[in-house]
């Protein structure tokens, strides 16, 4: 990157009034978050059309290893582009290439891992994801697709959090929606015209991802950006450390939702195919709304690190509140509109009655408490951006994970299929509860190093 380059960068991220600039950040985060939303949706909707339960349940199943895939680029991702944002706030740029080439080639080696690893045990896995025996012959087919996919999926997540940590959220955008097009293009033409079924969709998933992949790699070389020179790679303690403290959040938030997932279809599992392929659907519907937030969000944590690296921090704290109310306003009126239009909703992916009761009821539940987010999030987000990995990590895991986990087997064992469709909504109060204080002490004490844990590398290991 050139020296007039990242100064104009520099510029840009520490001077432009913060509204201004979070909403410029935060357009391309949210085109691609929704986008990264649709790939799951697109699978659902066009296998909803197959009208088998066992299918689309497959699909919900197999929802919870597409999460765990992308709770690992998005723990190398933001490990690294937490740390790349600030020490380009620190106009380090020598830094930030060692750390980008670092996350990605481990994105890449963990994904090879998990590729195998899930080949070699794909029913066991199917059957751990939460796989009745009746959706387990489509559950191997779509898993044993997607996990081929794993490594270029993960690294995918990767160069995209990179490229938004540096501010250029516009060329993962550009990535992120080609997958997305060709995608939603491919899934009619494998599904049906060329009867593959399921295992279509997962072919057209793979493939999509792949090109986003090749899209964002390109974009690392353009505008100014790090490029990933592997030549770069420095696989040692420090940049492991500092992965992890970056990253953990984002594996606990990804992985928890995973296990919650694993946890939800097998309390449902007991009330039949519907129940699985009713969560799964509302699961999807619940991630497209809260997309649009975590894009938000995103756009916002690059402001946050760049500033907070720069030590100016009374801009950290306006554009913090500044993204909690515009993203209470966007919640509630999504909040309403959905549970007004709760049937038609779940109907447009899965149009049985049984699934649309089920699907309906849970996601009304679940609008309930959905405005409370704007404050989660944007509490996780923060934190994580300034290194405070210990506070930043529990809201993460909070949600789908501390309160989650457990409830949905107490209010199981107590209500039954209510009281697993209220489980998020319990979850979510309590998390609440959590993240107000946390992050009220957190600003105010963001400028106290003392209180601060946060490594900075001063010179060469």
């Amino acid at each position: 990157m050139s020296a007039d380059k990242q100064q104009t960068k520099f510029e840009l991220m520490t001077t432009t009034p913060v509204g201004r600039l979070i909403g410029r950040l935060a357009v391309p985060c949210i085109a691609s978050m929704l986008v990264t939303s649709i790939y799951n949706m697109a699978d659902t909707f066009f296998v909803g059309m197959l009208k088998s339960n066992a299918a689309t349940g497959a699909v919900g199943v197999v929802f919870s290893m597409m999460a765990i895939i992308q709770a690992t680029g998005f723990f190398f991702g933001h490990g690294s582009g937490n740390y790349i944002s600030r020490m380009l706030g620190r106009q380090d740029t020598e830094e930030c290439s060692r750390m980008a080439a670092t996350g990605f080639v481990l994105s890449l080696l963990a994904g090879g891992v998990i590729c195998v690893l899930g080949l070699i045990f794909l029913e066991p896995l199917a059957y751990l994801l939460g796989s009745t025996d009746t959706i387990l012959p489509y559950t191997k087919q779509y898993l044993s697709i997607i996990l081929v996919g794993a490594p270029w999926m993960i690294g995918s997540f990767v160069l995209n959090n990179q490229l938004r940590y540096q501010g250029s959220a516009h060329y993962g955008m550009v990535g992120i929606i080609s997958g997305a097009i060709l995608n939603i293009a491919l899934d009619p033409l494998f599904i049906f015209a060329l009867d593959m079924g399921v295992a279509g969709a997962g072919l057209a998933t793979v493939i999509s991802q792949f090109v986003s992949f090749c899209i964002l790699l390109a974009g690392c070389k353009r505008g100014g950006n790090i490029s990933i020179r592997i030549s770069k790679t420095k696989i040692n303690k420090f940049y492991s450390v500092m992965i992890i403290r970056g990253g953990l959040p984002s594996l606990a938030r990804q992985g928890l939702a995973s296990v919650a997932t694993i946890c939800l279809n097998h309390a449902a599992g007991v009330h039949g195919d519907a129940a699985i392929a009713a969560l799964g659907v509302v699961q999807r519907i619940m991630m497209f709304g809260a997309s649009a937030v975590i894009g938000f969000g995103q756009g916002f944590q690059p402001v946050c690190g760049f500033n907070f690296g720069a030590g100016l921090y009374d801009r950290v704290k306006q554009g913090f509140f500044f993204c909690v109310k515009v993203c209470l306003g966007f919640l509630l009126a999504v909040s309403i509109a959905g549970f007004i239009f709760a049937d038609g909703i779940i109907a447009l992916f899965r149009d049985d009655p049984e699934v649309v009761d089920i699907g309906s009821r849970a996601l009304r539940y679940q609008l309930l408490t959905f405005p409370t987010q704007s404050w989660v999030i944007m509490s996780n987000m923060a934190a994580q951006s300034v290194g405070r990995t210990v506070p930043a990590t529990f809201l993460a895991a909070a949600r789908q994970g501390v309160f989650f986990i457990p409830l949905v087997w107490i209010l199981s064992g107590l209500f039954g299929l209510t009281g697993i469709l209220l489980t998020q909504t319990v979850s979510d109060v309590f998390t609440l509860i959590c993240a107000i204080p946390i992050q009220l002490y957190l600003l105010r004490t963001i400028a106290d190093p003392k209180k601060l844990a946060l490594t900075v590398k001063t010179e060469e290991d």
